[in-house]
């Protein structure tokens, strides 16, 4: 499986280096006194969110993730090496759970943001630090801490500003791909779209990115098809454009069977601002049309609009829609004009 949004970690921390008991020994020196260097820190493990990862796939063949532990010290007042850290690299959106896969640690939400998840040993002093005026020849070092151990849950939720709903072969993947580079699979039987897939879409000089989920089917909240596993890959988005199967014989039924499923996953998901579209339009007649648009707004209680992935009718509309839900620091500005850069290697 080439996507993968949940996984199981474990990681452990460096312990500290023990302190070490040492006295200068020299010719000619008669008192030489203590000369034990402290121990070294061990290392941490870090969680960062990197550019060019939209899954967790690396993973899936490495779960462990240890930490070097510190040095410890030794004589003629030599601290022990520091341990070294190790550096999870999480694509941006991956929150970072505890053992229950409820308590979020960490949300990774920007390029380059860090979080430490264990944190390494201190290192235990050498006898030269507990070395005192009344205490000239102290015989005593610490040992280091030992490190942290834990069991943490990677869960990837995708970074978009807008999503796609709708039953399976509602058109998400024909839209999707009739308005961005995306190339997503599509075939004319149900999940075709097997995981999520991003896509670039521009409208009238701004861009903005737009997620495809698999289709929910009646009982996806209970697990049937592919369940609800998906959905919280649209959770961070600021609207949701719902796709309606003109094809189908009752729309509203279908319109009712996903917003039950959002209903029943709970969270804000279904108080979202969404836009409802009649899809599939060229293979209807103008009857069909106001006949099956007019049952739709019955049951979404406002206007609906309707499009035509395949014949590209109305997807201006739809997009400029989408565009005025999404808030303007949020959209990339396209660059008109400028032709591509050819590639070099």
């Amino acid at each position: 499986m080439k996507f993968l949004d949940l996984c199981k970690v474990y990681i452990r921390s460096g312990g500290g280096g023990g302190g070490c008991v040492s006295f200068r020994r020299e010719k000619y020196i008669e008192y030489g006194g203590p000369d034990g260097g402290d121990g070294g820190r061990g290392g941490d493990v870090i969680a960062e969110a990197v550019e060019g990862l939209n899954t967790l796939i690396d993973f899936r063949y490495q779960q462990h993730f240890y930490a070097k532990n510190g040095q410890p010290g030794m004589g003629a007042q030599r601290t022990g090496h520091d341990g070294e850290t190790v550096i999870l690299k999480l694509p941006v959106g991956t929150e970072v759970l505890d053992e229950d896969q409820e308590t979020v640690i960490a949300d990774l939400t920007e390029v380059g943001q860090r979080v430490v998840l264990a944190k390494g040993g201190n290192g235990g002093f050498g006898n030269l630090h507990f070395k005192s005026a009344t205490n000239q020849a102290p015989r005593r070092a610490n040992p280091g801490q030992e490190g942290v151990e834990r069991t943490i849950w990677l869960r990837l939720k995708l970074i978009a500003d807008s999503g796609l709903l709708g039953l399976p072969n509602a058109g998400k993947s024909t839209f999707l791909a009739a308005t961005s580079n995306a190339r997503p699979k599509i075939a004319d039987y149900p999940f075709t779209t097997l995981y999520p897939n991003l896509g670039v879409v521009g409208v009238d000089g701004a861009e903005f990115v737009m997620a495809d989920i698999p289709g929910l089917i009646e009982g996806a909240s209970e697990g049937r098809g592919l369940g609800d596993l998906f959905l919280g890959h649209v959770e961070r988005c600021s609207v949701l454009l719902h796709l309606i199967d003109g094809t189908a014989e009752d729309v509203a039924e279908d319109y009712r069977t996903i917003i039950h499923e959002l209903e029943a996953y709970g969270g804000e998901l279904a108080e979202k601002p969404r836009i409802t579209v009649l899809n599939k339009i060229d293979a209807l007649d103008d009857e069909e049309r106001a006949e099956k648009k007019t049952a739709l707004e019955e049951a979404v209680g406002s206007p609906v609009m309707m499009m035509s992935g395949v014949a590209r009718e109305g997807l201006t509309e739809v997009l400029r829609a989408v565009r005025a839900e999404i808030s303007e620091d949020k959209l990339r500005q396209s660059k008109v004009g400028e032709e591509p850069a050819p590639w070099q290697p």
